[in-house]
């Protein structure tokens, strides 16, 4: 796949939104790699992507050829709970402005990362891309999934009336080093590293884990997660749905499970059944991805988890920023 990407986007000048975010910093490195024309990262002090007139400025300063939209406010249940109507409005906003400036200026590509959470609550497992309007999703993180969704749907209309080259690609739940740790927006996999590292240098008998444990998700690695996306840029140019996942579902309690052991943690894990589980179950329908670009991820989730927690040790845990 290398190959291709380093064809693709030699000499091309890439403005990736969320640059200098979890995914956007392993995207930017990559494409570094392939010796891109050049990769401009805008940041928030400087472009407020939910305003139409600095997305405008932006493209007059970047001069883009493509975009990869990776920026998003997003957070666990308890953010989503907490912020339902920001995360509807900032994501809703942030993709229909550049969408409509990328067709204004007849740029080469555009692509919109969407979310797992766009799918309906009680889809069938593995969720396939064509089950998306089978339902409404889980009610703790819709909001932030129709909007993803909705500019889907954008993307396909604007194709279908303007010719415009958007790509639509939904990844399965991200972790790895370099993962937003903050107590208050970070999601499960940060979340329980977290804890259980703490809990484990403490030495304390018991750490209590959100909701049942009993429900399942699927977990993709971030280095995995650019490779696609840089494939899929290079590759594409249809607007349908296209899963970017390991096509495997741990549940949670197996999760916390494995945390706890990498992190050293030998307590009791309680669960607080009083909290929201979310969805009930998570598995993505990857073959696809492997048909129509070759692509299958490449990490298991024990080596990314392993990989995860030595990074918080060795330098997350020390910083006094977690989340830019």
């Amino acid at each position: 796949m290398t190959e291709a990407i380093t064809e693709y986007f030699r000499g091309l000048r890439v403005c990736v939104t969320g640059g200098a975010g979890f995914l956007g910093r392993v995207v930017c490195r990559r494409l570094a790699d392939v010796v891109a024309g050049e990769v401009i990262v805008p940041r928030s002090n400087e472009y407020d992507l939910t305003d139409a007139s600095a997305v405008a400025r932006l493209f007059d300063d970047a001069r883009p050829d493509v975009v990869l939209h990776l920026a998003a406010e997003v957070g666990g249940i308890g953010a989503n709970q907490k912020h339902p109507g920001r995360f509807f409005y900032a994501n809703m906003a942030m993709g229909l402005h550049l969408i409509e400036e990328v067709r204004r200026r007849k740029l080469k590509k555009f692509v919109q990362i969407g979310t797992v959470c766009a799918y309906p609550k009680h889809c069938v497992t593995p969720f396939a891309e064509g089950d998306l309007w089978h339902g409404y999703p889980e009610e703790t993180n819709a909001p932030y999934g129709v909007a993803k969704r909705s500019l889907g749907v954008m993307l396909d209309a604007y194709h279908r009336e303007y010719g415009l080259n958007g790509l639509f690609l939904i990844p399965a739940n991200l972790y790895g080093p370099g993962d937003n740790f903050h107590p208050e927006s970070s999601h499960v996999i940060a979340a329980m590293i977290r804890n259980f590292c703490l809990a484990a240098s403490r030495g304390d008998a018991e750490v209590t884990c959100w909701g049942s444990g009993a429900v399942s998700r699927e977990f993709l690695y971030v280095e995995d997660a650019a490779e696609a996306i840089l494939t899929a840029t290079a590759l594409m140019n249809d607007p349908a749905p296209l899963n970017i996942g390991t096509g495997h579902e741990t549940t949670i309690a197996e999760l916390a499970a494995i945390i706890a052991e990498l992190c050293g943690y030998r307590g009791t894990i309680a669960w607080d059944s009083s909290r929201p589980d979310g969805q009930p179950r998570r598995r993505l329908d990857t073959s696809q991805a492997e048909l129509r670009l070759g692509w299958r991820a490449g990490v298991s989730l024990r080596d990314g988890l392993r990989r995860t927690v030595a990074w918080w040790r060795d330098i997350g845990s020390k910083q006094t920023v977690l989340h830019d």
